[in-house]
C-alpha cells in the first residue's frame, strides 16, 4: 500500500474530503501522474480522499492507497486498449481472408475500430470504479490536528 502525507483543504461531505497533497519521487514514475489534480505550482495535487478518520479542516492526514486498485486501474487504461488493437487487428485479417479483401487495410481498419472502442469500455467502467470506495484513497490517521496545534 503506498501512503502519502497532506492537508485537509476542505470537508466536500460528512465521509469524504479534499486533500492537499505533494507530489513524491512515486509521482514521477507514474504514467497517471498528468491526471492528477495539479495546483499552479505543480508540485502540489489535490486529491479526494475517503475520510474514516474524522479529519477536520487544517489537519495533517496520511492517506493511503491501495496498490491493486492501482494496479487494475493501470492494466484498464494501458494494457487493455493494446490487447482490443491485436485483437481487432487478428480479426481484421480473418475476415479479408473471408471476404477476398486486403489484409492489411482490412486489419488497420479493424484494430482502429476495436481500439476505439476499447477506450469507450475503459470510459464507462472507469466512471463505474470511481463511483467505488475501493478505488479511493483514504485517510488512515490524522497526524496532528490543527485543533490541537490551537490549544498548545
Amino acid at each position: 500500500m503506498a501512503t502519502e502525507e497532506g492537508i485537509v483543504l476542505k470537508l466536500q461531505s460528512p465521509t469524504t474530503a479534499l486533500v492537499k497533497t505533494t507530489k513524491s519521487t512515486a509521482c514521477e514514475g507514474c504514467a497517471s501522474k498528468q491526471s492528477c489534480n495539479s495546483m499552479d505550482t505543480g508540485k502540489e495535487m489535490e486529491v479526494e480522499v475517503i475520510n474514516p478518520a474524522n479529519a477536520k479542516e487544517g489537519d495533517k492526514v496520511v492517506i493511503e492507497f491501495k496498490s491493486s486498485s492501482l494496479l487494475k486501474a493501470s492494466f484498464l487504461i494501458h494494457i487493455f486498449p493494446i490487447l482490443c488493437l491485436v485483437a481487432g487487428a487478428i480479426v481484421g485479417q480473418e475476415v479479408a481472408v473471408k471476404f477476398s479483401l486486403d489484409k492489411s487495410a482490412t486489419s488497420a481498419i479493424f484494430g482502429f475500430l476495436f481500439f476505439v472502442l476499447a477506450f469507450l469500455i475503459v470510459r464507462l467502467v472507469g466512471e463505474k470504479m470511481a463511483d467505488k470506495d475501493s478505488y479511493k484513497p483514504r485517510i488512515i490517521r490524522v497526524k496532528n490536528s490543527r485543533r490541537q496545534g490551537s490549544a498548545l
